[in-house]
């Protein structure tokens, strides 16, 4: 029943705004639309109102929805679920407000207080709706069924009613279930904020001055050598002074999950992932299979000859992220990224770019770096009454450009998913990239077609090539350690040394001989919030890209028609399976051979750096 801020996303570092001149007036986001302040009224009103209006809730419906199946109107099962619909809207707003404040300074008490005590009270309310779900599910196949067709307000459900029934054989009895609710916040969520706020609280040592991690992760795309060195020691340094730490915290959460899923009937350590992202496990590894195979193919073969343009025979760790020497070190300023996101979303679709825009116009989006600010960026949905807002950390380089084009893309989805309403708007992990990695490719082909140059062409490829494969590759690699650091905790406590074993054993595998994995990155493990947030959340990334790459090829090939198929699938949000989505595009991922379609685009990729290399 919680709602939480979507993970943040990784591999996109940040360095501090101060310290870069060019970029322009960068715009932080407005949370008035949500609530004017924590402490004004109507926050508390809101809250007041939650409580009161799942109070009411419980008293009308609980222990009558069997009943309700046979009934219409206010007194049937759609009348049930469109005011338990309105109360996870109004819940989704307090905790998202809670969430974004939070996420805007992590370092802040305050915000700290706000988010924990939103979080309790919100669970508390959970512990009263929570009867609905599983109650619901209790109703009896034929009676439901014949319910859906009866009433016409439950039929507009169906979606949700089905998509919930999926979780039917994993329902515990209501005390059960209540007691796992309440304990959460002493649980996981507690040791997720102790994750965030320490890696908040962490600075790393370079050239005798204290930075944040942004700094610090910024600096190994430095184009010096020595400066990427001293940035890699340094995180390296600080991750192992608090090893300690995020070794508990790893323990703690992956047998946390152990528990959850024996009690409630898993096999697999990933399945409960595969559930909520509506995935077959079959499809998963299908994914995990074709990418591990490609591994000499793609990032294998990339880093090769990255290290021969950088005049090594072998890279260390901290030059895999190395600008080209081609690569271009001017400063992008903000409003040059704005328009060269929108004129690409509006080459695609002028209804695409004015939904972006609204963004840039109506102060959704927080863009400078700030102490205490979650590192990274996001889009985060709120409530459909209400609108997304993202977060990202701009400093003025080229990545800086694919990831607010990749957080809009998030944006626009949301926005246009949101008339699905509070239950069936938000999509599955594997679903939540599709609008995000498609516009970032839109930009991506934008600037390419613009530039004749052939070295700052052959710069902006192998960058992209270089993304994809940290969003392919590298989330295959984290999503093979966590399936490894699962199932080894079954058998105990694991030391950082056992885990910083089993990190450096896929990282080896999926990075390849060009690398040299030295002391030191045997820690880097311990930074990635993925793991710690949402277990298995990172084959998504994966799952979205090469998803994403079988769309856009259908793109360059299609005749008119396809922005309209292309934003029906974004507006249907999660009422429908990924196989009913990609039908009318003539895509299954069901099909071994639509995981190799994908890859094939990043190998045509670097196909043509090795081409241009050549030239």
């Amino acid at each position: 029943m919680t709602r939480h801020v979507p993970a943040i996303r990784i591999d996109r570092a940040a360095t501090e705004a101060a310290a870069v001149e060019g970029l322009g007036a960068l715009p932080a986001w407005n949370l008035a639309d949500l609530y004017p302040a924590p402490d004004s009224p109507e926050f508390r009103r809101d809250m007041e109102k939650a409580q009161a209006d799942a109070l009411a809730f419980e008293a009308k419906w609980k222990g009558r929805l069997d009943a309700a199946s046979e009934k219409t109107g206010d007194k049937g099962i759609g009348a049930a679920v469109r005011e338990f619909e309105a109360l996870e809207d109004l819940l989704g707003r307090l905790i998202s407000y809670a969430g974004l404040t939070y996420f805007s300074n992590t370092t802040d008490p305050a915000n700290g207080k706000l988010y924990g005590d939103t979080q309790a009270k919100l669970t508390d309310i959970g512990a009263h709706l929570l009867f609905f779900s599983l109650e619901l599910n209790r109703i009896e196949d034929e009676r439901l069924a014949a319910a859906l067709e009866r009433d016409t307000l439950a039929a507009h459900y169906r979606p949700w009613i089905e998509d919930l029934r999926k979780d039917k054989p994993y329902q515990l009895d209501d005390r059960t279930e209540q007691l796992f609710l309440e304990k959460s916040m002493t649980g996981a969520a507690a040791w997720n904020r102790l994750f965030d706020e320490t890696m908040a609280s962490l600075r790393y040592t370079i050239d005798g001055e204290a930075v944040p991690l942004e700094v610090a992760l910024n600096q190994l795309q430095s184009p010096d050598r020595e400066a990427r060195r001293k940035a890699a020691e340094a995180l390296a340094a600080t991750f192992r002074e608090n090893l300690r730490t995020f070794t508990l915290i790893t323990n703690t959460l992956a047998k946390d999950k152990e528990i959850s899923d024996r009690w409630r009937g898993f096999k697999d350590i990933a399945d409960s992932r595969h559930l909520a992202n509506r995935v077959e496990p079959e499809v998963v590894a299908a994914l995990a299979e074709a990418v591990r195979e490609a591994y000499p193919r793609l990032s294998h073969r990339y880093y090769a000859m990255k290290a021969k343009w950088l005049g090594m025979e072998q890279m260390d760790y901290w030059d895999r992220n190395a600008p080209l020497p081609e690569t271009p070190d001017a400063t992008i300023p903000w409003n040059e990224a704005r328009d060269t996101v929108l004129s690409a979303y509006r080459a695609f679709s002028p209804e695409m770019a004015e939904i972006a825009k609204k963004f840039f116009d109506r102060g959704w989006i927080d863009a400078p770096v700030r102490p205490g600010k979650a590192p990274g960026a996001f889009a985060h949905p709120t409530v459909p009454s209400a609108h997304p807002y993202v977060l990202v950390n701009y400093m003025g380089k080229p990545r800086d450009v694919m990831t607010l084009a990749h957080e809009l893309g998030h944006g626009v989805h949301q926005v246009l998913a949101g008339a699905q309403g509070a239950l069936m708007a938000s999509t599955p992990l594997t679903l939540a990239e599709t609008a995000s990695v498609f516009g970032e490719m839109l930009t991506f082909r934008s600037l390419l077609d613009r530039t004749t140059d052939r070295r700052e062409r052959k710069a902006m490829l192998a960058q992209k090539v270089e993304d994809m494969i940290n969003t392919v590759v590298r989330q295959i690699a984290f999503y093979e350690f966590e399936r490894k650091v699962h199932t080894a905790r079954k058998e105990g406590e694991l030391t950082a040394d056992q885990i910083g074993e089993l990190w450096l054993s896929v990282q080896g595998e999926s990075l390849g001989p060009a690398i040299r994995i030295s002391e030191g990155y045997e820690t880097y493990w311990a930074y990635i919030p993925h793991f710690i947030h949402s277990p298995f959340y990172v084959y998504a990334y994966a799952f979205g890209d090469c998803l994403v790459n079988s769309l856009y090829a259908v793109y360059q090939q299609a005749e008119a028609g396809f922005q309209e198929k292309y934003f029906e699938l974004l507006k249907a949000g999660g009422t429908k399976h990924h196989s009913e989505l990609l039908k009318p595009f003539g895509l299954d991922a069901g099909d071994p051979s639509f995981w190799s379609k994908g890859l094939s685009m990043i190998e045509g990729l670097i196909d043509e750096l090795e081409a241009l290399d050549r030239a």
